[in-house]
């Protein structure tokens, strides 16, 4: 490891259709567009929603001949060792391994996690210095972090995701002497007051002591999120005229749906204000 360690970040749930890659793409982006060094290791060797994404941008430059950013990145596959503790052990030193790779050049390294509760998913979440956690404006994604009175709306208990985070924060304590700011987000915002908005929001700030996250608006139901996939590109690139479609460059929407990716990234303490 170089003598200035990068800053881990870990995107992590056990649970899909949260945003969770479109998430990490888009503060891979964000934080390359503000000068910052970011790598990124994918652990979702079976689904490599965050490669795909990558190998998308990377055709799009080169059928445009763009000039747009692209990070490093690795993908580590769980191991084949028929022996579940030699295979774990397999998995976590090819993490290190990558980690130790990435370092020399790198400031930040961002890690997406499987939506499922793995091996390698662990070793990541064990390494973060600020974990991520994109949920859905659900009580169905609430489900993930707790276990909630339906009539009372009070938190019963810890879920299965919580406990297994407290566990990997325990172990980067004991291992590193290194603490984890464990941020949770909230996707697909409506932008309506609806009640199940307010009773979501009402859950997660009681929850956010008793099992010491912190809470931050994420991206809205926006179209714009799913439609540039397919593309590789993120809300960061569509400045350029060309990219946008139109000579002025970003619609009011897309500005909007730009601004709340930099207030999460401001709220990330990723990036700081002009």
């Amino acid at each position: 490891m170089t003598a200035q360690r990068p800053r881990i970040i870990v995107v992590g749930n056990e649970k899909g259709g949260s945003g969770k890659s479109t998430t990490a793409m888009h503060i891979l982006i964000a934080v390359l567009a503000e000068g910052g060094r970011i790598a990124a290791i994918d652990l979702d060797g079976k689904q490599r929603t965050l490669t795909r994404y990558l190998e998308n941008r990377q055709a799009f430059i080169a059928r445009h001949n763009l000039p747009l950013a692209m990070p490093v990145h690795r993908v580590i596959m769980e191991s084949d060792l028929p022996l579940k503790a030699e295979a774990a052990e397999d998995e976590a030193a090819r993490f290190v391994a990558a980690i130790e790779e990435l370092s020399v050049r790198h400031d930040f390294i961002l890690v997406d996690c499987p939506g499922s509760d793995t091996n390698l998913a662990r070793v990541g979440h064990s390494h973060a210095d600020l974990l991520v956690t994109p949920v859905n404006d659900s009580f169905i994604d609430v489900d993930l972090l707790a276990s909630v009175d339906p009539d009372t709306l009070k938190v019963i208990r810890p879920s299965r995701y919580a406990v297994m985070v407290w566990e990997q924060r325990k172990q980067r304590l004991a291992r590193d002497r290194q603490s984890v700011d464990w941020v949770v987000i909230r996707n697909r915002l409506s932008h309506l007051d609806a009640r199940n908005k307010r009773n979501v929001g009402h859950v997660l700030q009681a929850l956010e002591k008793r099992i010491g996250f912190r809470f931050l608006p994420g991206l809205s139901e926006r179209v714009i999120f799913r439609e540039l996939f397919l593309s590789g590109l993120t809300l960061m690139d569509l400045d350029r005229a060309s990219l946008s479609g139109t000579a002025a460059g970003l619609n009011m929407a897309q500005a909007a749906a730009r601004q709340e990716v930099r207030a999460l990234l401001l709220g990330l303490n990723l990036i700081t204000e002009d």
